[in-house]
């Protein structure tokens, strides 16, 4: 039996279950947004028997051989976004993900991805240690409060991108002019600032030790948010030298993530930088420009605990 966790509406949830329900392999779906609007109780003991049970069915939580999450942060779903912290609502949503998610660390199925190996994307500058660790280049990286050491760090290399610190997905921009009169916010909120490397991005989805590669050429600072006019985003499919996806392979291994979206840049002098790594990767975009199977791999793997 496999768990599937998450919103119905998720669409990377969407394709591997649907590709799931293809291979008719038994499974549950746990809608996150049902949990927080109806009674869905968990128990688990001391040897991690227990039993999950919603209105509509009830499993054994040893009987699960795999587990696909990709739950959202309940505090911004439309259902709690007027209860207090306090309220019983509140308290009994948390509790029940709380249970569920001790319960997917410590479980001996397959998870994509347990959540200690998700942990580093909530440090970028942690996750960088570990890319660097395994081969590849990562850009010159300042975390900083002080406007006066981003300005230097921005004068030392001409060109510098920011973006967030966190794991919360922000929208990567360049710094310009316009920014000069606006560096003393950061003395309110720590910023990562890189040097911009130039070169043509690659997105490598790690599935096991199944490899997908595409290429994105754009003319945007960050392809996912395409902004001014003229810009432009093309995904197409592409082959790695083999030492390469190796790297990729091993990079996902090191930080346990059986399912992994790697972004690496390839620049005009073929040295390879890698900015991060995504542990509970959006795949969709990607399979849907490319028609690259990348749902049918997540299910498959899930599925061989299943055999």
């Amino acid at each position: 039996m496999i768990l599937i966790w998450g919103i119905a509406a998720d669409r990377p949830l969407e394709l591997v279950r649907t590709a799931l329900e293809r291979m008719h392999v038994p499974l549950v779906f746990l809608d996150q947004q049902a949990l927080l609007q109806s009674r869905i109780d968990v128990t688990v003991d001391g040897d991690l028997r227990g039993r999950l049970k919603t209105p509509e069915w009830s499993a054994a939580l040893e009987s699960m051989t795999a587990v696909y999450l990709r739950p959202y942060d309940a505090r911004r779903m439309a259902a709690l976004e007027n209860e207090k912290p306090t309220s019983r609502k509140f308290q009994g949503a948390f509790g029940f993900e709380d249970a569920l998610m001790c319960w997917t660390e410590m479980t001996p199925a397959l998870v994509v991805n347990r959540p200690s190996a998700m942990s580093s994307n909530n440090s970028k500058p942690y996750q960088l240690q570990l890319i660097r660790s395994a081969g590849f280049e990562v850009p010159d990286t300042l975390v900083t409060t002080d406007p006066e050491a981003a300005l230097a760090f921005w004068e030392r290399h001409g060109s510098v991108i920011y973006k967030s610190v966190s794991g919360v997905r922000s929208i990567v921009a360049r710094l310009g002019p316009e920014h000069r009169d606006r560096m003393q916010d950061i003395a309110h909120c720590p910023t990562q600032f890189q040097q911009y490397v130039e070169g043509n991005d690659v997105r490598v989805h790690i599935v096991g030790n199944e490899v997908f590669s595409c290429e994105i050429n754009s003319t945007a600072d960050d392809y996912r948010y395409p902004q001014g006019e003229g810009e432009h985003v093309r995904v197409c499919s592409c082959n790695l030298e083999q030492d390469i996806e190796d790297r990729c392979r091993e990079l996902a291994a090191s930080m346990k993530l059986p399912v992994a979206g790697i972004d690496l840049r390839l620049t005009p002098s073929g040295n390879w930088y890698c900015f991060e790594v995504n542990p509970s990767p959006g795949f969709s975009f990607y399979e849907e420009a490319t028609g690259q199977p990348i749902s049918e791999a997540v299910a498959r793997l899930l599925m061989k605990r299943c055999d």
